[in-house]
């Protein structure tokens, strides 16, 4: 039975956050909310967690999930050949609404999907996700919504979709938006936007100025 938990109470937060911590240890699934949409999330070195997450959304491994971190100092342990100017995006947008996709460590025991040696990683600017990443670590998160649907900007909206697939919802009320993060490939010489989101080309392009757009 799903446990749902309100973080706008400071009661309900403490014992939210600490049974939800709890569950994606045991490798169950969690829904939180971020500054874009609500994701669904599980801990992303638990290969059969990560498989129930893809489960619940009835999403293949061709579309691999992305991870959230809960400080840019992660980053250091997961990618490799991370460039300066990717560094400069992380200094100008994080903690926010940008996602990068780079090169990860070779060395690195997890299984997100078909992700052909890379990841796609963000640092939500949400104080309940953050404080949750901050206590487990690297979590697989996607969008909390069945593939097809809608992605939810409510906790009721994501429950009515995931049911009890999920252990425990966070409620921290409506998201702050509900524009998907932009993403830009970091992997290549010159960074490229996969996909325009929340963060506009032309912002981008103020730190990024050579920056290319996928056709």
């Amino acid at each position: 039975m799903a446990r749902r938990y309100d973080t706008n109470d400071a009661t309900d937060r403490v014992t939210g956050l600490r049974e939800a911590a709890s569950a994606v240890r045991r490798g169950e699934l969690v829904v939180l909310p971020t500054d874009t949409v609500y994701g669904i999330g599980a801990d992303a070195f638990t290969k059969e967690a990560v498989g129930d997450l893809l489960e619940a959304k009835g999403r293949g491994r061709n579309m691999p999930t992305p991870v959230l971190i809960g400080s840019p100092n992660t980053l250091h342990g997961l990618v490799t050949d991370f460039s300066e100017l990717a560094w400069e995006l992380v200094d100008a947008f994080w903690p926010g609404a940008l996602t990068l996709v780079a090169r990860h460590q070779p060395s690195l025991q997890w299984d997100l999907g078909d992700t052909r040696g890379t990841v796609a990683v963000r640092m939500p600017l949400h104080p309940v996700a953050i404080e949750l990443l901050t206590e487990v670590g690297p979590m697989a998160v996607s969008s909390a919504n069945l593939t097809g649907h809608p992605a939810p900007e409510n906790c009721d909206f994501a429950q009515e979709m995931l049911g009890d697939s999920v252990s425990v919802y966070l409620d921290g009320g409506p998201t702050p938006g509900n524009v998907p993060s932009s993403i830009v490939d970091v992997s290549r010489e010159v960074p490229v936007l996969l996909r325009a989101g929340a963060i506009s080309a032309d912002e981008l392009r103020k730190v990024v100025p050579d920056l290319e757009v996928a056709n």
